[in-house]
């Protein structure tokens, strides 16, 4: 079995899970955040709704410099639940494509990450999957949960029940 089909399932299951998290995203609450330090509601959810974007740039190249001149790059924040979900549901659907299009070899070849030219790490594309994209996205997801906890808006059953859901 390829090494795509093998995470394809495990990928559905956290994108199916990270988009419940997100359709409860108050439209009203944007601009709050839980500390002075943290992001705004609209600035995680919106980083959130991105980071399936990096898989379709994880097997289109081989290195991806995230400040090429000098300036690091900026996402401009979503202004709505809707405006997220559409987001989240194409970049979604571009890195279901590019996993079902990447060979075993793709997947083996290294990739990097650079800011201003100089790399920061180098990793097999199965490393940056897991770690830059999965993870990543998963450790956002449950921050957004404790910012849901906070709001008091209901959070999702995702691994097993939630104090607000008692299953799938």
């Amino acid at each position: 079995m390829s090494i795509s089909k093998m995470i394809l399932p495990e990928f559905e299951h956290e994108m199916a899970s990270t988009r419940r998290t997100l359709e409860r995203v108050p439209d009203d609450k944007f601009s709050w955040k839980p500390h002075e330090k943290s992001m705004t509601l609209g600035g995680l959810a919106t980083h959130l709704s991105n980071i399936p974007s990096w898989t379709a740039m994880t097997f289109d190249r081989d290195e991806l410099d995230i400040s090429p001149n000098g300036e690091p790059y900026r996402l401009e924040e979503a202004k709505s639940r809707a405006e997220l979900l559409e987001a989240f549901d194409q970049n979604v659907a571009s890195a279901r494509a590019a996993l079902e299009a990447a060979t075993d070899d793709n997947w083996q070849g290294k990739w990097s990450l650079l800011m201003t030219g100089k790399p920061i790490c180098t990793l097999p594309r199965t490393g940056v999957m897991r770690g830059f994209v999965m993870h990543h996205l998963i450790h956002h997801r449950a921050q957004l949960g404790v910012y849901l906890r906070l709001l008091d808006v209901p959070v999702p059953s995702i691994y097993g029940p939630s104090a607000d859901e008692g299953s799938f």
